[in-house]
């Protein structure tokens, strides 16, 4: 009997031995045939995974018996699915899995700015990540700023806020500049006074990606962040060294020099970008005025990264910008002797500095501190009026994150300093601020399912002058199959009152009245979207992905810019302020052809003490439109074109509709050298073929508002090449 029981237990042992088996792959790439480190193997239906070694070789231990779905990922590569069914029969060699080139390189992205490890198609909260060629091809186009990065994207729009010298900022869902948050690295640098001149002065030959968030983004970031978010990524160094340059000229006489270098050996990285860019005075409506400053304007950028150890790690960053940027009368510009000359003078300083240091507790458990430091020092001059201040921010923070088997957790405390000093301007009455916020979060991100994921955080900031205000978010993701992804996300978002809005900026600062903190309150917003992604592929050569985005966003107690007497004052009218619209994608893939074609619907409207009217400088319809024609690493052409429909003025008026049309190329020699050339609005539509930019004299204009291009027809085009 013993000897009978003793069998059956060795016997059912060797069972539950053999039950759990031991699975071995190798990834490689499909062309190469190179081994693909660090690819993802998972069996989704248990949650197994392991990560490809230096080899591409992957093993899975303790495999219990049935069948599975093998997902393997590699960043830039087509996610592959296979059925296994274990014990799973193979060979003593590892299986052969090849990936091929991913023709979505953004669904395969890693999403840096909700502070997770996950990529773009895993996170509920609804990004937008502009990287890898799609960055190229635009950088190609505005080399010396990062303009056209954002004004292509559906539901952003860059306003041109002066006639003559080029200033912009950037709109999302139709609202004004200074409720986006403008990040570098997750840190922010470029708000109030600031924010004014930084689309322009930003290159983007340094950057990694852009992500986007459209709508309350507060949890992890603060006030300010109503309509959205936008982060830009810097390049870190790899294992092999870069050297990139770029060079650009224009036929509007203008000249976009950069250049790239990161290396890494041992412990210690580090990058360093530098720029030179240069505008000369151009008027192509021959109308005495320029829609092309005279600008000079040097950037360098330099950063370290220390290992200090397996477990620790510290990244130091220094920024320097400074600029001298003239528009106005061009004959004055040229250095002609004219009588009472209109002219627009800009001189600007930027310092900052950030630091990042990140420690690794365990696999799961990791602890940061964040901080940067900002100076800018800008001055504004017209005719009989000189503006000038300095603005200091810091902005310091320290979290601790945790991610388990389903669920992820971030938690942190910050301090956010921001002072303006006025230097110039009404010595009366200074435009002077102080706001010290502080801030406590916490942030979860749960796998409630293989189909469900939530993503939920709270946030309570603290300003002496304007009071507390909590701040929660939450955003769902349903993933029925792989084609169909739902998401459905809300919050509330704040701003703090400063007299630094897109209206002021139009008027240089003149004659405006200071905001006493007694008299006014925070603005506050509520805001929710849905966001529906479906693909289909239509046989093996035809594919479809196709995005539409719901979205709503209500503001209270919106500051209003208003004329009394010879001054502007802001107040704060019974109302609110609300947008509402839908952004529909669709990116059509035909062999080497790609499609892109974009529909933005923005209803902007503003209601005060009971009268409701369309808010200004919004194209209600707006529509983008891009053909590509690509051959992967050789050559590549597009042909884009935009409609802006009629858009509500300031004066009353109503703007005129209009397309922009242009053509892009670039041909690639190897891997290391190609040539760009670019032909941007090739139909010359300009504000001064169908409408005026002003009223009054060449000497005393009186600027309307600039809703359409003024530049018009420009061709550019350069080179790059990378020496490493």
């Amino acid at each position: 009997m013993l000897k009978n029981l003793l069998v059956g237990i060795l016997l059912l042992s060797c069972h539950f031995a053999y039950s759990q088996t031991n699975y071995q792959a190798k990834v490689n790439d499909k062309d190469s045939g190179d081994p693909l480190i660090g690819a993802t193997v998972l069996l989704k239906e248990i949650s197994l995974g392991a990560v490809s070694d230096e080899n591409g070789l992957v093993l899975l231990e303790r495999i219990p018996d049935g069948t599975y779905t093998l997902e393997i990922r590699f960043l830039g590569y087509e996610t592959l699915r296979l059925k296994r069914t274990f014990p799973f029969s193979f060979s003593e060699q590892p299986e052969e899995i090849s990936l091929d080139h991913s023709e979505e390189e953004m669904e395969e992205l890693i999403v840096q700015s909700n502070r997770s490890s996950r990529v773009i198609e895993d996170v509920p909260t609804r990004v937008e990540i502009i990287a890898g060629e799609e960055l190229s091809e635009k950088g190609n186009m505005k080399p010396g700023d990062i303009r056209m990065l954002l004004n292509e994207s559906t539901g952003i729009q860059t306003q041109q806020t002066s006639a003559t010298s080029y200033n912009s900022s950037i709109r999302i869902q139709g609202l004004d500049g200074k409720y986006t948050q403008l990040l570098r690295d997750g840190l922010p640098l470029y708000a109030g006074y600031s924010s004014g001149l930084s689309l322009m002065q930003i290159a983007p030959l340094d950057l990694a990606q852009v992500e986007v968030i459209k709508g309350a983004s507060s949890t992890l970031y603060g006030g300010g962040a109503i309509a959205g978010l936008v982060n830009l990524i810097s390049k870190s160094p790899q294992v092999e060294p870069e050297l990139s340059i770029m060079l650009n000229g224009t036929s509007a006489l203008g000249l976009d020099a950069s250049a790239f270098y990161a290396a890494k050996k041992g412990k210690i990285g580090s990058t360093i970008f530098a720029s030179y860019n240069k505008g000369t005075a151009y008027d192509p409506a021959d109308i005495g005025l320029t829609a092309i400053p005279k600008f000079d304007r040097f950037t360098i950028n330099p950063k370290l990264f220390w290992d200090m150890n397996p477990k620790s790690n510290l990244v130091l960053g220094l920024n320097l910008m400074t600029e001298d940027r003239l528009g106005g009368n061009l004959d004055f510009i040229k250095g002609e002797a004219v009588t009472n000359p209109y002219f627009e003078k800009n001189s600007t300083d930027r310092i900052s500095t950030s630091l990042n240091y990140h420690l690794q507790f365990n696999e799961s458990t990791q602890f940061q501190v964040k901080n940067s430091y900002s100076y800018y020092d800008r001055s504004i001059e017209i005719p009989d009026f000189l503006f000038s201040g300095k603005q200091y921010s810091s902005f310091t923070e320290s979290n601790i994150s945790t991610k388990g088997s389903k669920s992820e957790w971030i938690g942190g405390l910050n301090l956010w300093t921001d002072q303006f000093v006025q230097k110039e301007g009404n010595e009366s009455l200074p435009l002077d601020y102080k706001l010290n916020t502080y801030g406590i979060f916490a942030q979860n991100l749960w796998n409630a399912s293989e189909q469900w994921t939530f993503e939920t955080g709270f946030r309570l900031d603290y300003q002496q002058e304007y009071g507390v205000f909590p701040l929660p978010k939450f955003s769902a993701m349903y993933k029925p199959t792989n084609a169909l992804t739902m998401r459905l996300g809300g919050g509330l978002g704040y701003k703090s009152p400063t007299v630094f809005t897109e209206d002021a900026e139009r008027i240089h600062f003149q004659s405006i009245l200071p905001i006493d903190p007694d008299l006014f309150v925070a603005e506050k917003s509520s805001g929710a979207n849905l966001d529906l992604n479906y693909k289909v592929a239509f046989g093996e050569e035809l594919s479809l992905v196709a995005n539409t985005l719901f979205f709503y966003t209500s503001i209270q107690n919106p500051l209003l810019l208003t004329p009394t007497g010879n001054n502007y004052e802001f107040q704060q009218p019974n109302g609110s302020l609300e947008t509402k619209g839908l952004e529909l994608n669709m990116k059509w893939n035909y062999k080497d052809f790609k499609l892109f074609v974009g529909y933005t619907f923005a209803d902007v409207n503003q209601q005060y003490n009971g009268n409701k009217s369309t808010y200004p400088l919004v194209a209600k319809h707006r529509i983008n439109n891009v053909l590509m024609y690509e051959k992967h690493e050789n050559f590549w052409i597009g042909l884009e074109a935009y409609y802006f429909s009629p858009q509500q003025l300031n004066d009353g008026a109503e703007g005129k509709s209009y397309w922009i049309v242009g053509l892009m190329s670039e041909k690639k020699f190897g891997e290391n050298f190609s040539i760009f050339l670019n032909f941007e609005n090739f139909l010359d539509t300009r504000q001064t073929r169908f409408d005026t930019i002003y009223t009054g004299s060449l000497s005393n204009p009186d600027f309307r508002d600039i809703y359409a291009p003024v530049d018009g027809f420009v061709i550019n085009g350069g080179i790059k090449f990378r020496l490493l």
